[in-house]
């Protein structure tokens, strides 16, 4: 299919993109595929950090324009301004169209002139390989006041816009998420419009969705329908206002209240105690039922305290230590650990556990142009918008984002001076020569840069190919030597993270969901699990 920028009935599909390079080609061919011939493309990168720029200019069919980072809605109504089709549709960069969707759309409209939008039937696709899920339904009258008790249209993509709109809306840019169902409350208080059940896209589920936090949504989408209460007329409009409020709160209740059951299965000092508060203002029904199981697994919780204080006593007084020949081994007693994956395959591994508080903890620090080993996920992870470059150096071009390839102990390409934050975790272990790659980021950082650094101590050796370079494992004592003989003394930050029982649950190869967090904050610098190192260089 080819595009065009002449003809009657052209469509503008805009296609918002952050940090979803990944995704994006996706997007863009599943336009290029449809049967409709009047289109353009229009992709804003919203001031994305990762290959966002490159994937979009591989496609000449498209109008590529770039902002810098100020959010879903603005970068939407960047994709209005440069827009010239008689419909636009807002396509986001994880999602895709089905085909035909563009040609069942306009012809809706054709029929129907007089609408300001049509929408239809949209599938849900889960990336953690649950089933497919078709969401389709008709809404051809009492539009305005259906929209005011839920958002029956669910996903943008299946809605197409007359151009003409836009001459007196815009996307609320103050809006952190729901700017679509504000949108759409707004037009359709004054035009009329129409859902029809045909699947026109497909919303792909993850675990970075916006909508995947719950306050965050039920929050401003009480603001929206806020802002239509003084708007209402009649008493028909006000009961369909009522039921929204009432359908929301309930809704985005329920996922507080699974969220807090967990928290809640896994011991009473992991609730989120601000989650609790915000059920009790605004999800009354669901707070009660959640205190009720509070109130279960407190009493429960308090004989098993009650047991473990005692426990504890003796064994401070040594009478609960076993005797020689007595020990149960119990589940341990094996030469072979529960997995040979680090726990990957059990929870995900229990190291992760430190390294990311860690990088969490200094996630202030984390800014400006960064270097990142291997990929740049926790760079993007922990920088966010603070960072302005992100760079990547792998060992070889296996890695096609990677800006810089070569051995951190010998890599001359890497310029001086030039890095405000490098994360170096897991990886001083499989480079011989270590010493001499701690030399190589002294160099690199800019006076005033900082290292943030994590090596392993205790653990067990890769299984996979990673084994055969698998040289160094590490104390406290001997990462402080390597950090302070090129940083100094007074530039050095360095802590041991782990104790026994921990440890032994790395080797036998635990999930990280396996241990408590008072399990994980307990540490005994005898049994390094991991250590983590903060060094910065000294300013001029």
């Amino acid at each position: 299919m080819t595009t065009t920028t002449t003809g009657e009935g052209k469509v503008s599909i805009i296609i918002p993109c952050y940090n979803q390079s990944e995704y994006l080609p996706k997007a863009i061919e599943s336009v290029l595929e449809q049967n409709y011939p009047f289109i353009e493309i229009i992709v804003i990168d919203d001031g994305s950090l990762d290959d966002t720029p490159k994937v979009a200019k591989s496609y000449p069919e498209i109008k590529y324009v770039y902002q810098e980072n100020r959010g879903l809605a603005a970068a939407r109504n960047t994709g209005i301004n440069n827009a010239t089709g008689n419909y636009l549709v807002f396509l986001d960069a994880d999602d895709w169209l089905l085909p035909g969707g563009l040609q069942t759309n306009v012809e809706f409209l054709i029929s129907n002139p007089n609408l300001a939008f049509v929408s239809g039937g949209h599938m849900f696709y889960f990336e953690d390989g649950s089933d497919p899920q078709n969401c389709q339904e008709t809404v051809s009258e009492k539009n305005y006041m259906r929209l005011l008790e839920r958002n029956y249209i669910a996903m943008i993509a299946t809605v197409l816009f007359q151009r003409w709109v836009f001459d007196s809306f815009l996307y609320d840019t103050s809006l952190p998420v729901c700017e679509d169902y504000d949108l759409y409350l707004k037009i359709a208080r004054l035009y009329p419009i129409m859902q029809h059940p045909s699947l026109i896209a497909v919303y792909r589920k993850h675990s970075s969705n916006m909508s995947a936090n719950a306050r965050l949504m039920l929050t401003t989408v009480l603001s929206i329908l806020s802002k239509q209460k003084s708007l209402l007329r009649g008493k028909e409009e006000k009961e369909y206002f009522l039921k929204g409020l009432a359908f929301w709160k309930n809704y985005y209740g329920r996922l507080i209240y699974i969220k807090l059951l967990q928290q809640l299965s896994n011991g009473l000092r992991n609730l989120n105690k601000t989650d609790i508060v915000f059920l009790k203002l605004n999800c009354r029904s669901w707070y009660y039922k959640f205190i009720i199981q509070y109130t279960k697994k407190g009493i429960r919780q308090g004989l098993k305290l009650f047991k473990s204080k005692i426990k504890n006593i003796l064994q401070k007084k040594n009478v609960l230590i076993p005797r020689i020949n007595k020990i149960k081994m119990g589940d341990l007693n094996r030469l072979t650990p529960f997995s040979t994956q680090f726990g990957y395959d059990r929870g995900g591994p229990v190291d992760r556990y430190y390294i990311e508080r860690f990088l969490n903890d200094h996630r202030d620090i984390i800014h400006g142009r960064a270097l990142e080993i291997g990929d740049n996920e926790y760079t993007l992870k922990y920088g966010g918008s603070k960072i302005t470059k992100s760079d990547i150096l792998h060992i070889n071009s296996s890695n096609p984002k990677a800006t810089f390839v070569g051995d951190l102990s010998d890599a001359p390409q890497l310029p001086d001076d030039s890095f405000d934050i490098i994360i170096l975790t897991q990886t001083l272990h499989l480079i011989y020569d270590s010493k001499h790659a701690i030399k190589t980021c002294y160099r690199i950082l800019k006076p005033g840069g900082t290292l943030l650094v994590t090596v392993p101590g205790i653990s067990n050796v890769a299984h996979d190919e990673w084994g055969d370079y698998w040289f160094w494992s590490f104390t406290g004592a001997s990462l402080k030597r390597m950090l302070t003989d090129e940083f100094g003394l007074h530039q050095v930050n360095v802590n041991v993270l782990g104790n026994i029982l921990v440890a032994t649950a790395f080797l036998y190869g635990m999930g990280q969901q396996e241990l408590t967090d008072e399990i994980f904050n307990q540490h005994d610098s005898h049994y390094p699990v991991i250590i983590t190192g903060v060094a910065e260089k000294k300013a001029l």
